[in-house]
């Protein structure tokens, strides 16, 4: 079991910033993927930004060149560093976790994320 808790949402104006983090506690995997996703009212989940237990990143095409996904494994914690931020960027914000096989690297696939948390709300206001 893994438990992951999300802070650090709110309300900004466009082109504010947030940094939301995500603690982690539990058994968590040797190799993994950790993610942050989204969604807003009416919509699809969607990967924001993942990465993995060897530093490797990958972004969705809407958070390159703003966000930033980093990790501290000595605090099991997971943050996600939102410059520039846009109306469109507002949504629930979750994190998430799940096995990664050694050769894999990580994806947005909500389906290869088996924990997640309660999530937290960024509103960006024009």
């Amino acid at each position: 079991q893994v438990q992951l808790v999300e802070s650090g949402g709110g309300s900004v104006q466009s082109g504010g910033s947030l940094r939301l983090s995500c603690a982690a506690s539990g058994n968590t995997y040797i190799t993994y993927c950790m993610g942050w996703f989204r969604q807003a009212p009416g919509q699809e989940r969607e990967g924001v930004a993942v990465i993995a237990e060897n530093r490797r990143t990958n972004y969705a095409d809407s958070a390159k060149g703003r966000f930033t996904i980093s990790q501290d494994n000595t605090k099991n914690m997971l943050y996600l560093q939102m410059n520039t931020l846009k109306p469109e960027d507002t949504a629930m914000y979750y994190c998430a976790i799940g096995r990664r096989s050694w050769w894999a690297s990580c994806s947005m696939t909500t389906s290869e994320y088996n924990y997640w948390g309660q999530g937290t709300q960024v509103t960006v206001s024009s």
